[in-house]
């Protein structure tokens, strides 16, 4: 069973000040779990892990995790000014982007940042667009193909499709690629490649990691470049389930090094750097909204109403996806009554839980609904004019800060001409 980070009397105090809905993050756990994160891969001596500012884009947040050593992974221009003002600077920014516009390299390149190339025709783009090729330059790589490692120990088997996946340079387009960039100008390359989503196994890294380090020495000696850093994007997940098992990161680290030093030491490049991507194992279980049961409805089915919908958050209605449900002050009850969870879209898929097993929910109830620390709020939208809700920081005293405002009426028609 998942147990919230927050207490029933900690979010009643909450909500005095803050009116539900609202995201709530762990600063204790933020920190907790980047610092594993990072002696996982202390064997590296140049393992950064890069932030998806995409999973949340909150400055507290990234603040905490620049002063865990973190750096940010940017996919827009408003991401790197979000990194620019938290304080990241040059090389502790990583720009990978697809059909990029123009004026986002223009700011990559101006704050320094290292780019990652998605595409073999964004080479010419890039230099018809900032006037040069920067020294130290990234490519996507995408094998095609379906990837899978089978059933993993955990019982887990992980597949994707890399073939339908509209990222990266084909093997043909990144051997050519990194020859043209080379004549270009650059004299220092990276690798990057996400083949899988959400993977709940301790292979995944170390198989991506393989076909990377392969790949690379491959690349070194076709075409003499000189590969420093090897970044293995993100991919590595959380349990949304409570029966689902956790990965664990120094296991993952310790497959990481074994293909290190199986295939890069015995090739002469020892001295390759590491980086990851990590969003939603970084932030995911840190983070949960908070929202106050508002309705019951008694049709062909039991529904039991929130005050937030898919607005505050996407991935239900849009995903069918499973977040576990917290009914607070009840954790011990029996979960006897069956019940959709919903919010007030006019949408059917408006429904956090479907025919979910819950403990008795009374009006006024608050809720927690778990894992929504990455892809959550960063998700949300206006649609039927609902407004995006606040975030609030649990921070590692137990004081809370307000990080982000709820949306006002004022926010919504400010964009408008009238």
């Amino acid at each position: 069973m998942k147990k919230p980070f927050v207490t029933l009397e900690q979010l009643e105090k909450m909500t005095a000040e803050y009116p539900t809905p609202f995201h709530l993050y762990d600063e204790r756990g933020i920190r907790e779990n980047a610092r594993r994160m990072k002696a996982a891969f202390a064997w590296n001596p140049g393992f950064k892990e890069y932030f998806a500012v995409k999973a949340t884009p909150n400055p507290a947040i990234l603040k905490i995790l620049r002063e865990e050593g973190c750096g940010t992974d940017c996919s827009s221009l408003t991401e790197l000014m979000m990194s620019d003002r938290c304080g990241f600077t040059g090389s502790e920014i990583m720009f990978s982007s697809n059909d990029t516009p123009p004026e986002e390299f223009v700011l990559a390149a101006g704050l320094g940042a290292t780019i990652n190339l998605d595409d073999f025709t964004h080479i010419d783009f890039l230099k018809d667009t900032i006037g040069y090729i920067p020294e130290t330059i990234s490519c996507r790589f995408n094998p095609g193909g379906t990837f899978s490692i089978g059933a993993s120990k955990e019982g887990f088997q992980v597949m994707d499709n890399p073939g339908d996946a509209k990222y990266g340079f084909t093997p043909a387009q990144l051997k050519e690629g990194f020859i043209k960039l080379k004549a270009m100008g650059a004299k220092r390359f990276g690798i990057h490649a996400f083949l899988a989503s959400n993977t709940l196994s301790n292979e995944y890294y170390p198989t991506l990691a393989a076909i990377l380090f392969k790949t690379a020495v491959e690349l070194r000696d076709e075409t003499g470049c000189d590969i420093k850093f090897i970044n293995l994007s993100g991919g590595v997940g959380i349990p949304y389930h409570p029966d689902q098992p956790a990965n664990d990161i120094a296991v993952i680290g310790e497959g990481v090094r074994k293909a290190f030093e199986e295939i890069l030491v015995p090739a002469g490049m020892g001295d390759v750097s590491i980086f990851t991507e990590l969003g939603r194992f970084m932030l995911g279980p840190y983070g949960c909204l908070v929202t106050r049961a508002t309705h019951e409805k008694h049709t062909y089915k039991e529904y039991i109403g929130v005050d937030a919908c898919a607005a505050n958050l996407m991935r239900p209605a849009m995903y069918g996806a499973y977040h576990h449900i917290t009914v607070m002050g009840k954790e011990d009850a029996r979960c006897d009554h069956r019940y959709d969870v919903t919010g007030s879209l006019c949408e059917n898929n408006d429904k956090f839980a479907v025919d979910r097993m819950l403990p008795r929910i009374d009006i006024g109830d608050l809720l927690v609904i778990h894992d929504t620390g990455a892809h959550g709020f960063s998700m949300g939208y206006n649609y039927n004019g609902r407004l995006r809700s606040a975030e609030i920081l649990l921070k590692e005293d137990g004081s809370t800060a307000l990080i982000r405002r709820a949306e006002t009426p004022d926010d919504y028609f400010s964009t408008l001409v009238w």
